[in-house]
């Protein structure tokens, strides 16, 4: 059983420098006051964490002290005491405890769990979070509660992914990513409850577009139980929706994409 312990139990001058305010955007709306995103709003107040998703201190040991809850990702994290006195929050690996060593090793392989290093470095078969798309951006993929990605092919500069998603994609072999699957594997099962659970987390309540008046949504008016009086459903801003993707075809990364997600 993993124990979660609360950020109090930090120095004040730990909080200073790993935990702060952020700006809360209300309703989900842009500059110009226009909801662009619906179903937001309220939610309890919340202070952001500040990840390591770089992972950029190469060959210094850090020790597990504390795994935390974070109320801005469906992930754990972990807090992490370095060998030279800094302190950094990292995603918490399934299976981790308090006390383990992590390391980011640039040149000796250490295929352990939490533990980070080039994909040149990793094994076929490997299990892997937080990989980066560009070398020394940062982790961009595979970082979400109970996520896990494998390494199935190695070829010139590149390595051949396998996404949680289905997608298979290559990603150059200079890219950090950390070894095992992504902790709080159980939060897809867990039960809110109640309704005022979800307005906690800063979830409106949702309803149907053709319930709407015309001026909400283009599903709307009607007398009684009328259809929707479209081909195909849209969104409320008339785009498909239902099963249309909306990636755009022409991005710069569509050649690194061997096969595409499932769903």
């Amino acid at each position: 059983m993993i124990h979660l312990y609360k950020t109090s139990t930090l120095s004040t001058h730990t909080r200073n420098n790993l935990i702060y305010g952020q700006h809360y955007c209300g309703k989900g709306r842009n500059a110009r006051g226009i909801i662009t995103i619906n179903h937001r709003g309220g939610g309890h107040k919340r202070l952001y964490r500040k990840i390591d998703f770089k992972r950029n201190k190469k060959d210094i040991y850090g020790k597990i002290v504390t795994i935390e809850y974070d109320p801005n990702r469906n992930a754990h994290i972990c807090l992490i005491h370095y060998g030279d006195g800094e302190k950094r929050y990292i995603l918490h690996p399934k299976g981790a405890k308090i006390g383990d060593i992590v390391v980011v090793s640039s040149t000796r392989v250490l295929i352990k769990m939490g533990n980070a290093l080039p994909l040149t470095n990793m094994p076929l078969g490997a299990a892997i979070h937080n990989i980066e798309i560009t070398p020394g951006r940062g982790g961009q993929l595979v970082r979400a509660a109970g996520a896990v990605a494998k390494l199935i092919a190695k070829e010139g500069k590149s390595v051949t992914l396998k996404l949680p998603s289905g997608e298979i994609r290559l990603i150059s072999q200079n890219c950090l990513a950390t070894v095992g699957q992504v902790g709080n594997v159980g939060t897809i099962h867990k039960s809110l409850g109640k309704a005022g659970s979800k307005r906690w987390l800063g979830k409106r309540p949702v309803v149907r577009g053709i319930v709407m008046n015309p001026v909400d949504h283009p599903h709307g008016g009607g007398e009684g139980k009328a259809p929707i009086g479209k081909k195909r459903p849209t969104t409320p801003w008339g785009y498909p929706a239902l099963g249309k993707r909306s990636r755009k075809m022409n991005k710069y990364s569509e050649n690194f994409i061997i096969r595409r997600r499932s769903k």
